[in-house]
């Protein structure tokens, strides 16, 4: 075992003990793993590296910001406010609706 290998292991053993692993969120639970097979071998990494870092592509993170609006439509207290809101909201679905639309042209 390599010296960073000890050093590793002491310090999971030592945030064990501290109980810094308890309770977790998804403890034994088993782990999702379907994305990470689906994609194309030489894509995993990357892949995985950008949704750990919290990357998502242009299209979810177009349905997230649609998702939030049509709240906040829902809550807005003046009618100039919702009306502001929702031309937003329709400028962001013609930008995934033209996402979506090239990706058919494309074929995918």
């Amino acid at each position: 075992m390599s010296y960073f290998q000890r050093i590793a292991e002491q310090r999971i053993r030592e945030a064990i003990e501290r109980g810094e692993f308890d309770n977790l969120e998804l403890a034994g639970k088993p782990l999702d793993h379907k994305d990470y097979f689906n994609a194309p071998p030489e894509l995993r990494a990357g892949y995985h590296i950008l949704r750990n870092a919290g990357v998502v592509p242009e299209e979810v993170d177009l349905l997230n910001s649609i998702h939030r609006l049509t709240g906040h439509i829902r809550s807005a207290l003046t009618s100039d406010e919702k009306e502001r809101l929702t031309r937003e909201k329709v400028l962001l679905q013609t930008r995934l609706d033209v996402i979506r639309e090239q990706r058919i042209l494309r074929g995918e």
